[in-house]
């Protein structure tokens, strides 16, 4: 019997803020950061790797609160706990004492994030597959029990979700076949990043459409003049034929996103994403009627699976953009792509941070195998940096995610980046530290 003997959660900082990556109108200066969390067991050729995603000061909170999320884990049965991974989800997203902190939502969901996402890492290496494979070869109704259902009766049935799975389970195969061909479509925003010079966003947009990309997205909300000269700029470089989605990033009250949207309109934008706060439903509701026939798109903060359901019940939302590690790991991501799939909403998740586009793609290729059955209104985010910190890299190819075939959920970070980029005393941090004030 192999056994959890400890865990560990190592707070991993990047500098991103020193060179504008990941800039935008609500978050200028982060530097992206991981709460990352390493189940070791009594086995030295088996452990799990999960982690949660923020964007510097704060993330020492989320290592506190994964390393009590984790305690119950320890000289727990790997067998036990990856043959009941709903079981686990609940036993750890009910501790009474925990839950009074969210309940559900804030630091500490982030940190069930982490520790639940490390839980299905290491059930996917246990079965020797990459998650997306763990979870198509699963029945409809392991399925089901691993999803979190709780509050989702109004909206989404347990019966109901194992119809949509039972209508696509024979045809697994053909789908997977289709994108063993053609890899899952993604789109860019490196290109788009609001510190970035013209010069630079011209040269980036360049190389996306020369990379094959036909979907591209630019972050706005600062200044309504740079937007325009910006979204400009984009246009020019990748042609009428092309995407072009923007991100507000949460920056603007309705009234003023639906302002701002309409001023940007000519740009014929697929989607404005975080128009407005992403606990505002009926705000987003009110953004859609407004600036149709542009789509409106959120969910990188969507707190848990309820937000997700008012979403989809208000027709609030064109695009569902759930996250790997704000919802409560896979089993809460589950919930939110069966109700999507009811709903008829595409699911376009997150990828706009340390490891979420290894992540995601898990997410994404499961959905199309098995839930959705549909690549329409469907494109995962990629940015294109931090993924030489990874074991396992996701690889994009002509615009297009490249299917993980290694076991696990592709989150393991190299003992060398751990060594450097941990904080405080990793050596990049120490150094920063010691030739000035450096603020993270």
């Amino acid at each position: 019997m192999t056994v959890i003997t400890g865990v560990d959660v190592v707070d991993v900082r990047f500098p991103t803020s020193l060179t504008a990556d990941g800039s935008d109108a609500m978050n200028k200066d982060g530097d992206y950061s991981a709460a990352y969390v390493v189940l070791r067991t009594d086995d030295p050729q088996l452990a799990g790797y999960g982690f949660t995603f923020t964007i510097g000061r704060g993330n020492d909170l989320c290592v506190a609160a994964a390393e009590q999320r984790a305690l119950p884990l320890i000289g727990r049965s790997v067998e036990e706990i990856t043959s009941d991974l709903g079981g686990i989800y609940r036993e750890l997203q009910s501790d009474s004492q925990l839950r009074w902190l969210g309940p559900e939502k804030g630091v500490i969901h982030l940190a069930l994030a982490a520790v639940m996402n490390a839980v299905w890492d290491l059930a996917a290496r246990r079965a020797e597959k990459p998650l997306w494979k763990l979870l198509a070869d699963m029945t409809p109704e392991e399925l089901v029990n691993a999803a979190d259902m709780r509050y989702l009766s109004d909206a989404l049935t347990r019966e109901e979700a194992l119809q949509l799975l039972r209508n696509l389970e024979g045809t697994r195969k053909d789908r997977i076949a289709q994108l063993d061909a053609s890899g899952y479509p993604s789109y860019t925003t490196s290109a788009g990043w609001l510190g970035y010079s013209d010069d630079k966003l011209r040269m980036l947009c360049q190389e996306a459409v020369d990379s094959g990309y036909r979907h591209i997205k630019l972050k706005v909300g600062a200044d309504l003049q740079d937007d325009i000269r910006r979204c400009s700029i984009a246009r020019d470089v990748i042609g009428d034929d092309a995407h072009l989605m923007i991100d507000a990033n949460q920056v603007w009250d309705v009234p003023e996103a639906i302002e701002w949207v309409s001023a940007l309109a000519e740009f014929k934008p697929l989607w404005i994403e975080e128009p407005t706060s992403p606990d505002d439903i009926l705000g987003h509701a009110a953004v859609r009627k407004a600036v149709a026939p542009i789509g409106v798109a959120t969910g990188e903060h969507g707190m848990n699976r309820v937000l997700f359901k008012q979403l989809f019940q208000a027709g609030a939302i064109d695009y569902c953009q759930l996250d790997a590690c704000r919802l409560g790991s896979v089993n809460e991501v589950l919930s939110v792509l069966f109700m999507a799939a009811k709903f008829g909403v595409p699911v376009c998740p997150h990828a706009g941070g340390v490891g979420l586009c290894e992540l995601v793609q898990h997410l994404s290729i499961f959905d199309f195998v098995a839930v959705s059955g549909s690549l329409e209104g469907r494109v995962t985010e990629f940015v294109d940096h931090l993924h030489e910190h990874f074991v396992d890299p996701c690889i994009v190819r002509d615009g297009a995610y490249v299917l993980p075939s290694r076991p696990g959920y592709s989150a393991e970070m190299f003992e060398t980046t751990l060594a450097e980029f941990s904080y405080p005393a990793g050596s990049y941090w120490s150094k920063a530290s010691n030739a000035a004030p450096v603020s993270v």
